[in-house]
C-alpha cells in the first residue's frame, strides 16, 4: 500500500521547548532588531526557516560519534574517518577540514582570485561572492534563462547557459578565469538542482579551455535525488552513486557540511591539483588550525564522516524533499507565488509577485520577510535585493533579478504540524497583502549586508 501522508523516518528522542510569543511580542522584537531578521534572538522565534545551515537535528549514530572524538591536535583517528569520508564521496586526493564553508571559500578564492580575475558560476552565494570580491576578484552569475522566471516549470532550472560560458571564457581569456563554480543545488536561484548532462557539458568546456571546474557541493545529496527522478539513464544509480559521479567531473570542491552533512558545524575543501592542496594547506594552517582538524573538534569531524553517509539514505531523502514540496505545494494552490517547481532544502516565494505595488528599491522580499516574523513568528531570510542589489555611481539600486524570500527547512527538526501551521500563517499574509508597506535601508556595511543592515517600514 502507498501511503499519502509523508511521516518523519525517525523517532524524536530529546525535544526543544519553543517560546510561544504574541504578535504583540513579536512587533517589539522585530523593531528592537531594526527590522531585519537576522537580528532577532533566538528564543524570539517560534519557526526558525532563516537557514538550513549548521540547523539539522543529529542522529543517534552522529551523538554516539561525539562522544569517542579524539582531540589530538595532529593526527587524530576523528580526522582519518572524516578524510575517509570525503575521499570516498569526492574521489579527490587532497582533503582541508575547515569549520564551515566559507572557511574553505576563502582559502580557496584567496588564493585562485585577485585583481583581474573572473570567476563565473550559475549563481554565486553571497558568501561566495564576497570572498571572490574581497580578493579584487569579480564574479558574474550564468545560470541558463529559464531560471529567472519563478512561476516556469523546468526540471534542471540550476543549470549553467553553457553558451555564455563558452563566450565569457574567450572574452575573458582563460588564463584570467580564477575558476567556473557549479552550485547544487543552485541556492541563490531558488534551491534549483543541476543535471548531470549539464555538468558533463560544463566539465568538457573547462577541460578544453584549461580552466578549474570547482563543485560547491554542500546540498549535492539532494541534489542527486533529483538526478535520479528527473533524469534519464539514473533511475537504477544509489544517490551516493550519482553524486560521485558528479564530483568525478570537477577539479576540486568546497564543503558546508551544515547542510547536506547533517552537522551543526564543519566544512572541508578537496582538490586534486597537487600545488593547490600545498597553497591552501599554508593559507588553513596560518587562519585554521593544523592541516589535520582545521578548525574542527574532533568531535565535529566523526559526526561529519557519519553525517556524509547518513545523508545519502533513501528514506531520508525521499522525506526530505517531500516533505518540502509538501509545503511548497500547499503554498501554491492557495495562490502564494512560490519558485517552481520546488527545490529540495527551501520554499522560495515570489515577493515582488506577492507584492506588486511595492517597488524594488523598497524591499518586497524584506516587507515578507518582516509580515512572517509578526504574524506567525516564522524568521526567514530574503534573497532579492537586499542580498544582491548593488548601486551604481548616482547611488541608485541595481536589483537583484528577483525578489524572493526563502524558507529555509532545517534537517530532521520540524514535524507536520510544524508545517501547517506555516501554510496558516501564509492565509494571513494574503488577506492583508494590500495593506503591506515596504522598507528601506537606514545603515549596512559594505559587505554582505543583509546580515546587520538596519530597516525603517515605509509608511
Amino acid at each position: 500500500m502507498k501511503h499519502k501522508t509523508i511521516i518523519e523516518p525517525f523517532k524524536i528522542k530529546s525535544v526543544e521547548p519553543i517560546f510561544m510569543s504574541t504578535e504583540a511580542e513579536r512587533e517589539k522584537f522585530l523593531e528592537k532588531a531594526n527590522f531585519n531578521t537576522f537580528l532577532l534572538k533566538s528564543d524570539q522565534v517560534i519557526i526558525d526557516f532563516l537557514t538550513d545551515s549548521g540547523t539539522s537535528a543529529m542522529s543517534a549514530d552522529q551523538w554516539a560519534g561525539v562522544m569517542i572524538g579524539d582531540e589530538s591536535y595532529a593526527g587524530s583517528k576523528s580526522w582519518e574517518r572524516m578524510e575517509k569520508a570525503v575521499k570516498h564521496l569526492t574521489g579527490m586526493e587532497f582533503v582541508l577540514p575547515t569549520h564551515q564553508g566559507r572557511a574553505a571559500e576563502r582559502i580557496l578564492y584567496s588564493h585562485l582570485g585577485g585583481k583581474g580575475k573572473t570567476f563565473i558560476s550559475n549563481t554565486h552565494f553571497d558568501t561566495t561572492r564576497a570572498n571572490i570580491e574581497f580578493s579584487g576578484a569579480e564574479a558574474i552569475d550564468i545560470a541558463i534563462d529559464e531560471s529567472h522566471d519563478p512561476s516556469l516549470l523546468h526540471p534542471f532550472k540550476g543549470n549553467i547557459n553553457t553558451d555564455k560560458l563558452e563566450k565569457l571564457i574567450q572574452e575573458k581569456g582563460a588564463k584570467n578565469i580564477g575558476a567556473v563554480i557549479l552550485t547544487v543545488t543552485n541556492n541563490s536561484g531558488g534551491g534549483q538542482p543541476v543535471s548531470m548532462q549539464n555538468t558533463k557539458d560544463v566539465s568538457a568546456i573547462c577541460k578544453k579551455h584549461g580552466v578549474l571546474l570547482i563543485l560547491d557541493c554542500c546540498r549535492v545529496a539532494e541534489n542527486a535525488y533529483f538526478i535520479k527522478h528527473r533524469e534519464t539513464g539514473y533511475e537504477n544509480k544509489t544517490y551516493e552513486e550519482i553524486a560521485q559521479e558528479m564530483f568525478s567531473l570537477t577539479d576540486g570542491a568546497a564543503m558546508s557540511s551544515k547542510k547536506d552533512a547533517l552537522v551543526n558545524m564543519g566544512g572541508f575543501l578537496t582538490v586534486r591539483d597537487k600545488s593547490i592542496a600545498e597553497a591552501c594547506t599554508n593559507l588553513l594552517i596560518i587562519t585554521e588550525g593544523f592541516a589535520t582538524y582545521g578548525g574542527l573538534s574532533g568531535r565535529d569531524m566523526e559526526a561529519l564522516a557519519i553525517g556524509l553517509k547518513e545523508v545519502f539514505d533513501p528514506a531520508y531523502l525521499e522525506y526530505r524533499i517531500k516533505s518540502t514540496a509538501y509545503l511548497g505545494e500547499h503554498l501554491h494552490k492557495m495562490g502564494v507565488p512560490v519558485m517552481m517547481p520546488i527545490g529540495g532544502h527551501a520554499v522560495y516565494i515570489d515577493a515582488k509577485k506577492l507584492y506588486s505595488h511595492i517597488p524594488v528599491d523598497q524591499y518586497p522580499g524584506q516587507a515578507l520577510a518582516c509580515e512572517l516574523y509578526i504574524k506567525g513568528g516564522i524568521r526567514t531570510v530574503e534573497i532579492g535585493s537586499v542580498m544582491f542589489g548593488k548601486y551604481d555611481e548616482n547611488g541608485k539600486l541595481i536589483p537583484a533579478p528577483m525578489e524572493l524570500v526563502r524558507l529555509a527547512i532545517p534537517r530532521r527538526v520540524y514535524t507536520q504540524s510544524h508545517i501547517e501551521y506555516v501554510i496558516e500563517t501564509f492565509d494571513e499574509i494574503l488577506k492583508n497583502r494590500n495593506n503591506t508597506k515596504g522598507y528601506k535601508i537606514v545603515k549596512e556595511p559594505k559587505f554582505l549586508r543583509h546580515f546587520t543592515s538596519h530597516f525603517q517600514k515605509i509608511n
